[in-house]
């Protein structure tokens, strides 16, 4: 198998994290410059993570991905509840994602103009529930919503997208999970 995509996206991490010590070959892809042709090539969507299996089949998006690899590699398929975290999960990282490209294109995130706002709210809410699950127990386990939480969380502050000083559920389970394996080694912050 071998995963495309970028060191820094929490997409792509989520999908290393649950690959653990399968055998795979990840390719880290500057997507916005001299690597797009190479996403081009095997995404139409241009989207990250992309895997490409032992038999060439090319696999899009992360939530794809997991389906394939808890299948492949015989793990626990996430239940209606995790169905639901991971939904909330990634509504946040998809707007975090639409604020952190905003910036870099240099458009001003802070207006007062619905599509902004929508992505702050979104991105509010759907943190108040994680952390209310969090505090509840949902992420207390090593699971593909924990791994994804943990992700969007780290990425999250690494980025200075979203201040989690409200949220201590969250904030404890980036240190709960610090030491999980193969965290260290696709932390963000070595890509850069």
């Amino acid at each position: 198998m071998k995963l495309l995509g970028s060191g820094t996206s929490p997409y792509v991490r989520r999908t290393r994290l649950l690959l653990g010590d399968a055998d795979y070959e990840f390719a880290s892809l500057d997507i916005y410059g001299a690597d797009r042709d190479e996403l081009r090539k095997h995404n139409p969507a241009l989207k990250i993570p992309m895997l490409i299996d032992d038999d060439g089949q090319s696999i899009y998006d992360s939530r794809v991905i997991a389906r394939y690899l808890t299948e492949k590699l015989g793990l626990e398929r996430p239940d209606w509840a995790q169905e639901n975290q991971l939904t909330l999960i990634d509504a946040a990282n998809d707007s975090m994602v639409t604020i952190a490209l905003s910036k870099r294109s240099g458009l001003d995130t802070s207006r007062d103009i619905n599509f902004y706002a929508l992505q702050h709210e979104r991105i509010a809410r759907s943190i108040d529930a994680l952390s209310a699950m969090a505090a509840d127990g949902a992420f207390d386990a090593w699971h593909y919503p924990s791994m994804c939480l943990f992700c969007l969380v780290d990425w999250a502050e690494m980025r200075e997208l979203f201040d989690f000083s409200g949220h201590q559920p969250l904030r404890d389970l980036k240190a709960r999970f610090a030491d999980q394996p193969m965290v260290a080694a696709t932390d963000p912050r070595k890509a850069l």
